[in-house]
Formats: structure tokens, C-alpha cells, sequence
């Protein structure tokens, strides 16, 4: 009997087989899109001689398409099979690569970018549900930190690989076809995950707002908002910033290597503040670095204050991300949880579509400088908000497990 109030004791097992093919086939899947993100300001500029206002616009499609299509794949994953909402949402977002080859026109590009971001939206909301149906609830808060890990590392990585190559081979073709190869590989690894049976919620409430968008989370969107506005701004426009106003032709890509580097690092610091479900702390810690390594990026004068910055919003948005991502699932119901996923994911896109297309506009009339300072101030106002408010406000409304 000891024995076996002992084995009964010992924590459950977190990576397991299908957590590991949903954390690969997720990194692949934001590693396919984001190896051509920094690149495309620069691929539009020297193929189609657009300005940095219409850049701005045609790249922030993707995320108007996005933040649309995202509050309906809460709800698709949340009421039918999500292992074939995954795999049919996997395999559309691999067949638009397709499309970045054969456009030959601005017009066309900035059709199938924003085409593009459908499958993407909906396949992420439906892959972070599919993650937290294979986790063992002892381990879920602990677990959605390292699956955050998984897109914020290839965030991170991808664009630098891809400036990598581009440096290496000035072929942008290319860069589109490992892409898609990449995205294939992804969806083949998502058709193995096999997730336990689930009961379909019968006789569900009458339809309403919370069926798309958890608004019991709403302040904390506002705030989940703030930051991706911040990160938009700075992942699109480093490139151009760095070639353009700080001579530096080949530094980008060690940029979101340092980046990669400080999530990672945070990440494996703070997974047992979340396993013990320190939650707020965690994040409050997250913003905080963010706020200094915007502020330094907006400061910057030279390679080594530069790539200091990388570290720090790294080390930050390894922090507050994934705490983000476990208190809007705190506060959702067990039936709601790809509505919890979709929510944080629309909070995220919508700032992301907003920084950029207000920092393609503001750099393009003004400065890039003045496009960081921008981003710098928004940082601060989000910081100021988690801290003042909004911790408050999860801790009231956060559900028993």
C-alpha cells in the first residue's frame, strides 16, 4: 500500500511521445513562415520598388487575415475533432507557399500574403489546443511554457537562418521553396500526434461572444496587445533598420540568434516558477526586461548596444509570453480552451498588425528612430498596466484546477 501511495506521488510525465511531435510540428510550422519574415521588406523593396508605407501595408495582410479567421478556429477547435481541424489547417497553410513563387505582381504577392494568413491562424489555435489535450494536467501550466518555447525559439531562429542563406545565395526563390518544404515536413509530423478521445459538449450554451473570444480575459488582451504591437514593429523592421541606418549588412541574423539565446535561457529558468503557478511573477519580470531592451533598441548607437538589446527582449518574452499564455487558460473553462488559445493569439496578431503598419508608416514620414521610440513607449504603457492592473484582475478571475 505504501508502495503504491508512493508511485501514485511521482509527478506525471511531461514529454511524452505526442507532446514531442506537437512542439516539432509547431516550430516547423512558425519556422516556414518566419524564415522569409524580415527578409520580405527587403524582397518587396528591391522587386516590386515599393516604399515603406506600402510595405508596411501589404505585410500587416497576413495579420488582418489572421486575427479574422482566429476567433472561429476557437470555436471550430473547441467543437469538433481538432486532430482534423489540425490536419486540414496544416496542410492549406503548406499549399499557400505555392503562391510566393508564382506572384509575379505586388498586387499578387499582398493577395496571397494575406491569403496566407488563414491556415496559419487557424492552424496555430488549433496545434496549441491539440498541445494542451495531450499534457497531464499536473504538468499543463509547466508543459505551455516549454510549447511556447517551441514558436518564440523558431521566432526567433528562422529569421535568422533565412538572412543567413539570403546573405549566401542573394535568392529569394529559394528561400520560398524551404518554406515549403519546411511546412510539408511539419504537416506530416502533426498527421503521427495521436490525442486522447474527447467527449464533444453537447447541448452547449446558446451561441454568444465567449464562443470566439474569452471575455473574461478582455484587460488582459488589451495588455497581450500592447506587447505585440512591440514585437511587430522591431521583428519586420530590424533588418532594414540595421542595413539602412547602422551599416550593418550581415548582423541581423546574429540579432535573432542573441534573441533565440535569451528565450531559450528563459525559458528553462522559469518553467517551475510556472509549475508552481507563479504566473504573475513570472510575467511581471518578463515585461520589466522587455521595457529595457526596447528602450536600449530604440537607443542604439553601435553593434554591442544593438545585440545587448536581442538579449534582453529575449530573456523577456521568454518570461511573459508563456505566463500570458497559461493565465488566459486559467480563467477559461475546460470546454473553452481553444477559445483561450485563439483569444491570446488575436490579442498577439492585432498589436503585430499595428506595429506593423504604424511603424512601416512612421518610418517611412519620419524615422526609423522614431518608429523604436514609438515601440519603447508602448512597452512602457503595457509594463505599467500588468503591474498596476491587470495582475489584479487574472488573480480574480483565475479558475481552481
Amino acid at each position: 500500500m505504501e508502495t503504491e501511495a508512493l508511485e501514485n506521488k511521482k509527478p506525471e510525465r511531461l514529454w511524452n511521445a505526442q507532446y514531442w511531435k506537437v512542439m516539432t510540428s509547431n516550430f516547423l510550422l512558425f519556422f516556414a513562415f518566419y524564415l522569409l519574415t524580415p527578409l520580405l521588406p527587403i524582397y518587396l523593396d528591391r522587386q516590386f520598388a515599393a516604399d515603406k508605407d506600402m510595405i508596411g501595408l501589404v505585410l500587416s495582410g497576413y495579420v488582418v487575415a489572421t486575427f479574422l479567421i482566429r476567433p472561429f478556429s476557437g470555436f471550430i477547435v473547441d467543437s469538433f475533432n481538432r486532430k482534423k481541424v489540425l490536419m486540414v489547417c496544416f496542410f492549406t497553410f503548406f499549399i499557400c507557399f505555392f503562391g510566393y513563387v508564382g506572384a509575379g505582381t505586388l498586387l499578387m504577392f499582398a493577395i496571397v500574403r494575406t491569403m496566407h494568413g488563414i491556415p496559419f491562424g487557424a492552424a496555430t489555435v488549433a496545434n496549441s489546443t491539440v498541445a494542451i489535450d495531450v499534457l497531464p494536467s499536473s504538468r499543463r501550466a509547466e508543459g505551455l511554457g516549454f510549447y511556447g518555447l517551441s514558436n518564440n525559439l523558431a521566432m526567433a531562429i528562422a529569421p535568422s537562418a533565412g538572412i543567413y542563406i539570403y546573405n549566401i545565395t542573394d535568392n529569394f526563390n529559394l528561400l520560398f521553396w524551404i518554406s515549403l518544404i519546411i511546412a510539408l515536413i511539419g504537416f506530416i509530423c502533426s498527421t503521427t500526434v495521436k490525442i486522447p478521445p474527447r467527449e464533444l459538449v453537447k447541448n452547449k450554451p446558446k451561441l454568444d461572444l465567449d464562443h470566439f473570444f474569452l471575455t473574461k480575459a478582455w484587460l488582459m488582451a488589451v495588455n497581450v496587445c500592447l506587447f505585440g504591437l512591440c514585437w511587430g514593429v522591431m521583428s519586420n523592421y530590424v533588418a532594414l533598420f540595421g542595413q539602412k541606418e547602422l551599416g550593418i549588412t550581415d548582423g541581423t541574423g546574429i540579432f535573432f540568434a542573441i534573441l533565440s539565446c535569451g528565450l531559450v535561457l528563459s525559458r528553462l529558468t522559469g518553467h517551475k516558477a510556472l509549475r508552481q503557478g507563479k504566473m504573475t511573477d513570472n510575467c511581471a519580470q518578463g515585461v520589466i526586461l522587455s521595457l529595457l531592451g526596447y528602450t536600449l533598441f530604440a537607443l542604439t548607437i553601435n553593434e554591442y548596444t544593438f545585440y545587448a538589446s536581442a538579449l534582453l527582449i529575449g530573456l523577456g518574452n521568454g518570461r511573459m509570453y508563456p505566463a500570458f499564455l497559461n493565465m488566459f487558460v486559467k480563467v477559461a473553462r475546460h470546454d473553452q480552451r481553444g477559445t483561450a488559445n485563439s483569444s491570446i493569439l488575436i490579442s498577439w496578431d492585432f498589436g503585430m498588425g499595428l506595429g506593423i503598419l504604424f511603424g512601416g508608416v512612421i518610418a517611412e514620414y519620419i524615422s526609423f528612430r522614431a518608429a523604436f521610440w514609438l515601440t519603447a513607449a508602448v512597452q512602457f504603457s503595457g509594463t505599467l498596466l500588468f503591474l498596476c492592473s491587470t495582475r489584479y484582475f487574472y488573480r480574480k478571475r483565475a479558475l481552481p484546477d
